[in-house]
């Protein structure tokens, strides 16, 4: 009885550490992709200010949609990404300051997007809040808005790949394959341009290509007051 008693004993312990490894009780992470700074570029994702508002924004109100600034391309996020898939909701090393909030509202002009951008994806990035939202405007400016698109007097419809080739057009480096429109069937949503890490220079990004607008023609609805 004894030495059955040890097999068994034996035997729990081995099965309490392979549980351990499984869980991510030892010194990797369970899901390794979700460490801060494992991942492979960034997607700037530029939201068509009007198209929101016209939809989810409307019953939110909210500066980007209801203050006296109208908006255009206001910033979605900063994704870090891999070249399948993205990480999320990575390990947390401290929420933005108000003043770090308060710092971006002009080019995402609402505080709640902001945290949850922080939350969602700046985390990944293995950057503070400070350093992730100076790289975020950073990328932001890196980026030049096409002059038909800046302060739009009408609607504007167009195909998806006539908006690609407007920002391409603006943007010397940028080609087909690091860039892509998003919509929602009928009005453009977002663009996203794809950057390297470090200097945020345009690159390929197949699995973000990919997913672009099927749509054959796309509108941008015009900006409030114009």
């Amino acid at each position: 009885m004894k030495r059955r008693a040890g097999y068994l004993a034996a035997a729990a312990l081995a099965a309490a550490a392979l549980w351990g490894a499984v869980a991510g009780f030892d010194s990797k992470p369970l899901h390794a992709e979700n460490a801060p700074g494992a991942f492979d570029f960034y997607v700037l994702s530029l939201s068509w200010s009007p198209t929101y508002c016209a939809g989810e924004g409307r019953s939110r109100g909210g500066m980007q949609c209801a203050g006296p600034k109208p908006y255009g391309f206001v910033v979605h996020g900063l994704w870090p990404q891999h070249e399948r898939g993205f990480p999320s909701e990575c390990r947390r090393g401290g929420d933005p300051t108000r003043a770090v909030v308060d710092g971006v509202l002009d080019i995402m002009p609402s505080p709640g997007l902001v945290r949850h951008q922080w939350r969602k994806h700046g985390t990944c990035s293995g950057l503070g809040p400070q350093a992730f939202f100076n790289l975020t405007r950073k990328a932001y400016e890196r980026v030049r808005v096409p002059e038909a698109f800046v302060a739009p007097e009408r609607p504007l419809t167009l195909s998806p790949a006539d908006v690609e080739r407007a920002f391409i057009a603006a943007n010397p480096g940028l080609t087909p394959s690091m860039i892509a429109v998003d919509c929602d069937g009928r009005r453009l949503r977002e663009v996203r341009v794809c950057m390297a890490r470090g200097d945020l220079g345009f690159r390929p990004c197949a699995e973000v290509d990919r997913r672009s607008c099927r749509a054959s023609e796309v509108t941008l609805p015009p900006m409030r007051g114009q």
